[in-house]
């Protein structure tokens, strides 16, 4: 019913249903395209269930969907049923001349290359950024004859030239504006029947060059990239830049030119979308990385959990100050102040926390994070007996600590789970996994400021003078299980322990912190509805024996034993009965994909829109070569 039991998971922790040779939204294999499956009533020959191998293979190469990780495959619990899967690797291409680029920061700065050779034709391309609303790309004169690639206003992009028959000119107008510090691609050619132009994918612009006249293009002075001739110049960035074919080496001209820089800056504007998780785009000489110092993740994107698992007994703690120094440094020692430009060194309370971690536990009670402080305010995320997870605030001004207790669900079950906490002020929103957050209120005598914190604990609390007496109690044995990604404001806890930074010396371990993933969160992805989900159990028609409860101390003990030995028999003869018609019945289906430059086109409307859909094709040349890893 159009509901695909086997699908990939690629960036973005999003599912896929097309396959090798197909590309998105066709949800097909290549077969599918090319209209040769083994069953012409379906679009993967692994679909066809025959009870011979089938194969399914192509490459994956819409980028913004790589890399492949994680594929699914469903309807294999029929007897008989198997499939086999392997993903190749991610092949990676580029042009280093793609990233060749320079930087104009005054209207009256230039670059200047030798006489362009275009007497007959005459094909260039670049690409540019600039919030500038007009300036000259590029500028070649002759004696009469010149060529000239301008941005005349912000939507309007110039090209013209005079060949001896009088000034020619083309102009593309874009919808939207030019000057928007993206990048925009420029594709001008002239040759001796017609010149045309194109920006981006607005449509082509082609003049049609006279019968008689003349043909060739005379030039004699220095071809000049950006200002010429006392007219405004290009502010900007200009990169990739082709005439006939030859790349010009801007980086190396713009070294020894005033006014004009290497490289390109603003790729974050372009890229710094991927820094995630709070992570932040730092601009490289012709590129861009994240930073992910001050987040709980770590990775080249800021998007792999750092996390530990505890054993029974074992704590960490986090001291806000390091060893030596008074309180007063406490804030600006530790970034502790989140960001906050009302919260200075000085201030040693916070009006407002950022919590967030992930964990996965199946004893209780625990505490699993613990805030101290110098004065008797704390604040503590618990585990109660019940498996409950509890949220305590003690800010001062009330007799006993504000509770959040969270009651529809058993958090340990070994199964991982997300906390979000964040308060501001007197209001608080919790975050529980993927559930919507739920707002909560301090009490109206409670104070607002958690004054003077001082450790955050992880595990277990060893804290000395008074702690809450629940806090106490849940703190014997200790939690045992896993932690990750914690953050408390701007401090990585556990990434402090497992990375040695400049934070390290704030943490004190009690016993072995081993490093695991087993706390990460699961990917967000939606679950399949119980109706196409073929592993779905109806727990309405199921049978459960005794449906949890206790058995009567009167059970008889031989009776047990005999349905014991009957199980047993009956066990074994399911298994054999089992192996018996796997063996008979063999059903098996392969696929094999391998992620790629390229995807075959061929002769059908899926194919067709394959090959015209901008989304699966890149808009040039030299960006065919780029991938993204």
């Amino acid at each position: 019913e159009g509901n695909p039991y086997t699908w990939w998971v690629g960036k973005a922790n999003e599912k896929h249903y097309y396959w090798g040779g197909s590309g998105p939204g066709i949800q097909k294999c290549a077969c599918g395209i090319e209209r040769n499956c083994t069953d012409p009533k379906y679009y993967c020959n692994c679909d066809a269930d025959y009870k011979q191998w089938r194969k399914d293979s192509g490459m994956l190469s819409y980028k913004e969907h790589l890399p492949v990780s994680q594929v699914v495959v469903g309807d294999l619990d029929r007897p008989g049923s198997e499939a086999k899967v392997s993903v190749g690797p991610v092949r990676c291409q580029g042009d280093r001349n793609y990233w060749n680029a320079a930087s104009f920061v005054t209207s009256s700065s230039y670059l200047h290359f030798s006489t362009f050779q275009g007497e007959t034709s005459a094909d260039i391309s670049f690409y540019f950024k600039t919030s500038a609303s007009d300036g000259v790309f590029l500028e070649n004169l002759g004696n009469s004859d010149f060529i000239k690639l301008e941005l005349k206003s912000a939507t309007e992009v110039s090209f013209s030239f005079d060949v001896g028959n009088g000034p020619v000119e083309i102009v593309v107008r874009s919808p939207n504006p030019l000057n928007d510090d993206q990048w925009h691609r420029v594709n001008a050619e002239r040759n001796v029947k017609q010149a045309s132009l194109q920006v981006d994918q607005l449509p082509l612009e082609v003049r049609k060059a006279p019968t008689e006249g003349h043909t060739r293009l005379e030039l004699y002075s220095q071809l000049y990239v950006g200002a010429a001739g006392g007219q405004r110049g290009f502010l900007g960035c200009i990169r990739s830049l082709r005439m006939n074919g030859v790349t010009l080496d801007l980086e190396e001209r713009a070294k020894v030119t005033p006014g004009v820089k290497p490289g390109c800056s603003g790729h974050c504007t372009s890229y710094g979308m991927y820094c995630a998780n709070g992570g932040k785009c730092v601009e490289k000489y012709n590129g861009y990385s994240c930073d992910c110092s001050k987040t709980a993740y770590d990775g080249p994107f800021c998007i792999k959990d750092v996390g530990a698992f505890f054993e029974e007994g074992m704590w960490l703690r986090y001291n806000f100050h390091s060893p030596g120094t008074n309180v007063k440094d406490l804030v600006s020692r530790t970034l502790l102040s989140s960001a906050d430009p009302e919260i200075t060194a000085p201030d040693l309370s916070l009006n407002k926390e950022e919590l967030s971690f992930s964990f996965s536990t199946t004893k209780s009670p625990c505490v699993l994070l613990y805030v101290s402080s110098y004065t008797p305010d704390f604040m503590a995320v618990l585990v109660n007996p019940t498996g409950n997870l509890q949220i305590r605030y003690n800010l001062g001004g009330t007799k006993e600590p504000y509770n959040i207790d969270i009651d529809h669900r058993n958090m340990a079950n070994g199964q991982p789970h997300t906390v979000n906490v964040t308060r501001n002020g007197r209001d608080i929103v919790l975050q529980l996994d993927h559930y919507p957050p739920t707002s909560y209120s301090l009490p109206a005598t409670s104070d607002i400021q958690f004054n003077s914190p001082k450790a955050l604990f992880l595990g277990k609390v060893i804290e000395i003078g008074k702690i809450d007496q629940d806090i106490y109690k849940y703190n014997t044995p200790g939690f045992t299980g896993c932690l990750s990604r914690v953050q408390f404001n701007q401090i990585a806890p556990l990434k402090a322990a497992l990375r040695p930074t400049n934070a390290s010396s704030h943490v004190h371990i009690q016993g072995e912190l081993v490093e695991s993933n087993c706390g990460a969160s699961p990917l967000t992805i939606p679950p399949m509805s119980a109706a196409t989900d073929p592993w779905h159990l109806d727990s309405a028609s199921a049978d459960f024996p005794y449906n949890g409860q206790a058995i009567g101390d009167g059970v008889n003990r031989n009776s047990a034993i005999i349905g014991g030995v009957i199980a047993v028999v009956i066990f074994t003869i399911l298994c054999t009965l089992v192996f018996l018609i796997r063996y008979m019945f063999r059903h098996k289906g392969t696929y094999h994909t391998n992620e790629a430059k390229g995807a075959e086109s061929a002769e059908s409307a899926d194919a067709a829109i394959m090959n015209n859909d901008p989304n699966f094709t890149e808009t040039i040349d030299e960006s065919k070569k780029e991938w993204l890893i």
